[in-house]
């Protein structure tokens, strides 16, 4: 058997380090000894005492224990949590700096990684910087030598549930309620076998699905259900995967949501993927219809759909709209959508965009422009087929600069495509997440 690879021992004495950049996931970089070292709540330009966390063969990281000499965009974070709760990790960076600091990271790896360079830097998309977030899975951990059962993020690298009582960036009606969610699962049978509550808010609907490993009790489903009635909440019951969720209280919840005002409505389950931040969706759905301007004679591909958050607004413009989808489900919904709202000129498929079909079945007819919306993974597997569509119009909508950089650098330097015009989304504020759009054209 070969040895195992010791790992690297974290030197436990504080250091002084001076700061020098920023990196992409916004900890400070500095160097100690010609090693690399990342530092957690650190800005460029400042002198702090850090405290080792990791060590690596080629690179360390840390935390700042210690603000020596302050940036003097340095601001008090509002959460008493931060820098221990992973939820957050720019909240001492001014939100306008934050999204300086998003977009150079942006501009950055299109020139690094895709070798290109945007026409035109477009205006960053933002909204409220706090209570933003309808989606959020929070973890939950019983732990008797607290006392009490801890809801919340978890912390910063780290498995352990951060002991929270506030949270900023929740939608407020679930923040306010984090020790109650703490109380309330301290009174189930099951409260030690409770990983996970999911927050899915639609515009009237606030629902919990509570991961559930063991089986409720009568007195379990009183208990959720009095807490369900007295903070209008609309409580679910996992106890397996997500085909197994089930209302607990009340009978039929109902989800939805309207992608940008006067468009179709979306209803939808509490698991299904819909973005965090409903004030930046429908700005960024906006965006969308201004920079494909959806006519009458127009054939638009929609890849990566979803639940249909581009397609029903685009086919409410557009002559045909055409969406494909991995999840089955969520195709299925988008369907059920569609004919919810009497959208007829609309096609959803369910097909594997990350596996190579020779001819699928969506694309027997061209198409003059498309949207796609990836995962973090990118559209790397149906890029190239992309590109050879002959669209006019690409809008590519990322959560991944890098991806977003590689795939962009495939429609420009193999596909003739211009980069028209980038810009950030600041979908989640306080983090460094990295949401953007990008226009690609075909020169005439």
């Amino acid at each position: 058997m070969g040895k195992r690879r010791r790992r690297s021992r974290v030197p436990m004495e504080p250091v002084d380090v001076t700061v020098e950049s920023l990196s992409h996931e916004g900890r400070g970089i500095a160097h100690v000894e010609g090693k690399t070292v990342f530092v957690h709540g650190a800005l460029p330009g400042e002198t702090v005492r850090m405290r080792y966390t990791r060590s690596h063969r080629r690179f360390d990281e840390g935390r700042v224990e210690a603000v020596l000499e302050a940036s003097p965009e340095r601001i008090e974070p509002r959460c008493p949590h931060f820098g221990v709760c992973g939820g957050c990790s720019l909240q001492h960076m001014p939100p306008e700096q934050q999204i300086r600091f998003k977009q150079d990271v942006l501009l950055e790896q299109f020139r690094h990684i895709g070798g290109v360079e945007p026409d035109q830097i477009l205006p960053p998309l933002t909204g409220p910087i706090w209570g933003y977030r309808r989606k959020a899975r929070l973890a939950v951990k019983d732990v008797p030598a607290k006392g009490r059962v801890l809801v919340g993020f978890r912390e910063k690298h780290s498995p352990y549930v951060a002991d929270m009582t506030e949270c900023h960036v929740l939608d407020p009606r679930v923040a306010a309620r984090l020790t109650d969610l703490s109380d309330l699962i301290a009174r189930l049978s099951c409260r030690d076998r409770l990983p996970q509550i999911e927050v899915a808010i639609g515009e009237t609907t606030i629902a919990l699905v509570f991961r559930n490993l063991r089986a409720f009790t009568e007195a379990d489903y009183a208990e959720l259900t009095a807490f369900g009635q007295a903070h209008d909440f609309a409580v679910y019951e996992q106890p397996g995967n997500e085909t197994t969720v089930a209302p607990i209280w009340p009978a039929s919840p109902r989800l939805a949501y309207h992608p940008a005002p006067d468009e179709a409505e979306i209803v939808f389950q509490p698991t299904d993927f819909t973005q965090v931040n409903h004030e930046i969706n429908t700005s960024m759905v906006q965006r969308a219809l201004d920079y494909l301007q959806p006519q009458s004679q127009d054939r638009i591909l929609d890849l990566f759909c979803g639940l249909g958050n581009f397609s029903l607004p685009l086919a409410a413009r557009a002559g045909e709209v055409v969406g494909v989808e991995g999840d089955r489900q969520l195709v299925e919904r988008a369907q059920e959508n569609a004919a919810r709202n009497g959208v007829d000129n609309v096609r959803f498929h369910v097909a594997d965009l990350a596996a190579d079909n020779e001819t699928p079945e969506w694309l027997d007819r061209p198409f003059n422009k498309i949207l796609l919306d990836p995962p973090r993974s990118g559209a790397a597997e149906v890029i190239a087929r992309v590109g050879n569509l002959g669209a006019d119009t690409i809008l590519y909508i990322s959560c991944n600069p890098a991806t977003l950089a590689r795939d962009a650098g495939t429609l420009v330097h193999d596909h003739g495509y211009r980069l028209g015009c980038a810009g950030v989304m600041d979908m989640f504020p306080h983090t460094a997440h990295v949401e953007s759009l990008a226009l690609f054209r075909r020169p005439n």
